[in-house]
């Protein structure tokens, strides 16, 4: 049997105590860190250099510690539309935020530093992140619905349709929306086809309908 190969790792993060740190968890739990740099030129420069499956990067960093990180991010996303970007902050950017979603949810993860409760809940957003997948805090999401309008068409959902559509854009699968809501898979099921629905998102995928739902909910 061939062994799988590491997630490779870029991480950006302007504390040297804070990135030795992931350097060492990430490594310990077989994830293979190809650059750990300080700023969002030398992250460009090492991504430029060799590729990685994952980048995990601050918000605000040198020179100005407002949102270089953030902005890097976008432009790499831009420049390599594959590669998975997972922004690990203390601080919620709206703007800038939204802009990164708009190109598409998929391969994006957005955690709250003070908001991570464990160890396994970073590492399973990073992986989630680095297979295509979306892991949004909570209050992420909460602060860019309060950033945005909502829709004629997000205003056709039912309360259990807004609680099923928020928990899809924090990346929670079928199942984990249904413990999440105490109900079954097969509701769940019913409430995504009625929210593709009233978003006309009847044409295209279901993969493809879920990241438009998501983004639909972030920029309404």
């Amino acid at each position: 049997m061939t062994a799988t190969a590491p997630i490779r790792v870029a991480i950006a993060e302007d504390s040297a105590i804070l990135r030795d740190g992931l350097v060492k968890l990430l490594g310990d739990r077989g994830f293979s860190v190809i650059a750990a740099v300080g700023d969002g030129p030398s992250l460009t420069a090492a991504i430029r250099q060799e590729l990685p499956d994952v980048v995990v990067c601050d918000i605000r960093m040198p020179p100005t510690f407002t949102d270089e990180g953030l902005r890097t991010a976008i432009a790499l996303r831009q420049e390599y539309p594959t590669l998975g970007i997972l922004l690990f902050s203390q601080y919620v950017e709206t703007r800038y935020a939204a802009e990164l979603l708009a190109g598409g949810s998929a391969g994006i993860g957005y955690l709250l530093k003070d908001r991570v409760a464990d160890v396994s809940e970073f590492v399973d957003a990073l992986t989630r992140v680095s297979a295509g997948g979306t892991a949004l805090d909570p209050e992420v999401v909460t602060q860019l619905l309060g950033a945005s309008r909502r829709s004629d068409s997000l205003d056709q959902l039912t309360p259990r349709e807004r609680d099923v559509l928020k928990l899809m854009a924090e990346g929670r699968t079928n199942g984990a929306i249904a413990s999440a809501l105490v109900v079954s898979e097969g509701a769940v099921e019913k409430h995504i086809a009625n929210i593709f629905f009233k978003l006309n998102l009847t044409t295209s995928s279901t993969d493809h309908r879920r990241v438009l739902a998501v983004l639909r909910y972030l920029e309404g």
